[in-house]
């Protein structure tokens, strides 16, 4: 197991996993706020746009939207997003298009889940802070999102889960993370590919296990008490 760990540098293409997520959960949870915002809009174009982009992004493959970013962002359109005197140009470009094409895709899941949490917030709220002059800005930054983020604690929780299990996908980019070293694994070392698969496997449960724990302590430690 340590021959194949140390050949087939499992643990880089796990530290690559790792630094997927991170970016693509940063990424991924201001854009969906900034969406969230827009979907409870009283404004009706922002609304749109909102809905508009949560119900394409949703609805398309994670794949495509990956292959996009790839293929049609730096392929066909030529943009870039590293530097071409780089000696790393391929490998950071391919990380930064992977970084965008999982952020855009989990910011639609990010919106729905801290809608959700605008949901459980009593409608007296938003209307006694507009009765005491708060415009819609402050309403939203200083009463109803930091009730909202602690009510979709759980669902932003499952959001970062599948995240982390959803960047095995970049491997159709060529992104080195594990999905990526299991190919090479497959092709090379068949007679181990079940022992690669338990290696990979166990660490997503290393990866995710911790999450959901963390999910769940926050959740009833900082419930919204009504």
């Amino acid at each position: 197991m340590t021959e194949l760990i140390e050949e087939y540098q499992l643990l880089a293409a796990f530290w690559m996993t790792i630094k997927l997520t991170a970016y693509s959960a940063v990424i991924s949870l201001v854009l969906g706020t900034i969406l969230a915002i827009m979907r409870v809009s009283p404004v009706r174009i922002f609304e749109w746009v909102g809905t508009t982009y949560v119900t394409l992004l949703r609805n398309t493959p994670l794949t495509l939207i990956v292959l996009f970013c790839s293929l049609g962002l730096w392929g066909q359109l030529g943009i870039e997003l590293a530097s071409r005197e780089s000696d790393t140009f391929i490998v950071d470009n391919g990380f930064r298009l992977a970084v965008l094409g999982l952020s855009v895709y989990h910011a639609a899941f990010v919106c729905e889940a801290l809608r959700s949490g605008v949901n459980t917030i009593p409608l007296g709220q938003a209307e006694a802070a507009r009765s005491i002059g708060l415009t819609f800005s402050q309403s939203m930054t200083q009463v109803i999102l930091p009730q909202a983020f602690r009510g979709a604690i759980t669902p932003l929780g499952n959001v970062l889960i599948a995240l982390t299990k959803n960047t095995t996908v970049v491997a159709a980019i060529g992104v080195a993370e594990t999905a990526y070293r299991m190919k090479a694994i497959a092709e090379f070392e068949p007679a181990l590919l079940m022992l690669g698969f338990a290696v990979v496997a166990l660490g997503f449960v290393i990866l995710t296990l911790p999450m959901g724990m963390l999910t769940s302590y926050l959740s009833a430690r900082l419930a919204v008490k009504r």
